[in-house]
């Protein structure tokens, strides 16, 4: 298996790419293509002692950032290294690709590149979240789609259920769809309708959940719009983070704490690993034919390791396959419907 990555992609390019692709290497045992100026890939390898087993050095030249416009990406930055790591996987030179670039790139050479599968309306963003008891949930859409249709969350909720299922192993995952209350006659007609087509659906819907509920553990797949998902997860981080402050103020404000922290430092380095955005490494971009990830901007080597594990078991479970039958079959029993 082959992944490629946007060598020159996030915060910490190229250095902490390069040290995640080696750890992949040696620890997935894959194929790694890295995109990017060769001759500045090469120096980078040198200076941090990397081998060159197992990574492919791919010539490209420039970086899309955030100042550009997403649609560059087709024509005028299609040689970037964003760009690059696209067209390899559009060719079937690599079985998936991981970018910590532009998200709006990103997303629109998914769309625009990858393609769609087919019937599928909006690609969704689906970054993953942890919950009570070690486990993680996915939220889609994180925000790539502001603004969206009941059809498209339904599609969304089918997507994170294959995705869940086949890349997790959760079996018949619990998909929810995030709502201001429980009861039938809260929120917008957005959630009214889409709850009609979700109770129709061929997965585990049970129906709205309160975002307190999420982290929790009440869902393995919350759904709701771009825009509410977006500033759902931005919500989540800034308490995780005020969380992680708090307890580093308690333990460490006398010598009595700092006794009780160090008694107790396995279990909050468990809390810790738990609550870290690196352990996950990467968002997939669902509904796109073929896998495309969406690492962290601020993506270290730990992080990028963890997207290409996340990218190896998403190829290795068929994942795009499945989605594309479930689609499928949705699209089927709506034209039976018409009938």
């Amino acid at each position: 298996m082959k992944i490629v990555i946007d060598g020159f992609g996030g915060d910490n390019a190229p250095d902490e790419v390069l040290k995640g692709a080696a750890l992949a290497v040696e620890g997935l045992e894959i194929e790694v293509a890295v995109t990017g100026e060769i001759s500045k890939l090469k120096e980078r390898m040198s200076a941090l002692n990397i081998p060159e087993k197992g990574i492919e050095l791919v010539e490209a030249h420039g970086v899309i950032t955030t100042e550009d416009n997403p649609r560059s990406i087709l024509k005028a930055n299609a040689g970037t290294s964003m760009g690059v790591a696209f067209n390899m996987l559009s060719k079937g030179e690599a079985d998936a690709a991981i970018s910590a670039g532009s998200t709006a790139a990103l997303v629109l050479g998914g769309t625009m590149i990858e393609k769609r599968i087919k019937g599928v309306k909006r690609t969704a963003l689906v970054p993953l979240m942890p919950a009570d008891g070690g486990v993680k949930y996915a939220v889609l859409d994180g925000g790539a789609n502001l603004d969206c249709r009941p059809e498209m969350l339904l599609q969304f909720a089918i997507l994170g259920s294959c995705f869940m299922e086949n890349t997790y192993n959760i079996k018949n995952p619990r998909v929810g769809l995030l709502n201001i209350g429980t009861e039938d006659e809260k929120g917008r007609e957005l959630e009214h309708e889409t709850k009609i087509l979700l109770e129709k659906a061929p997965i585990n819907f049970i129906g709205y959940v309160e975002a307190r509920e999420a982290p929790l553990g009440a869902v393995d797949v919350l759904v709701t719009d771009g825009f509410t998902g977006n500033v759902y997860l931005k919500a989540c981080e800034g308490m995780g983070v005020l969380m992680k402050n708090s307890l580093k103020q308690v333990f460490f404000a006398n010598l009595k704490t700092k006794i009780g922290a160090l008694l107790t430092k396995k279990q909050l380095g468990t809390v810790m690993k738990h609550l870290d955005y690196k352990e996950i490494g990467g968002s997939p971009l669902l509904g796109t034919a073929k896998p495309v990830f969406k690492a962290h901007g601020s993506s270290d080597a730990k992080a990028f390791f963890g997207a290409f594990r996340q990218a190896k078991a998403f190829v290795e479970n068929d994942a795009i396959a499945k989605m594309t039958e479930a689609i499928s079959r949705i699209k089927s029993e709506e034209g039976a419907d018409d009938e």
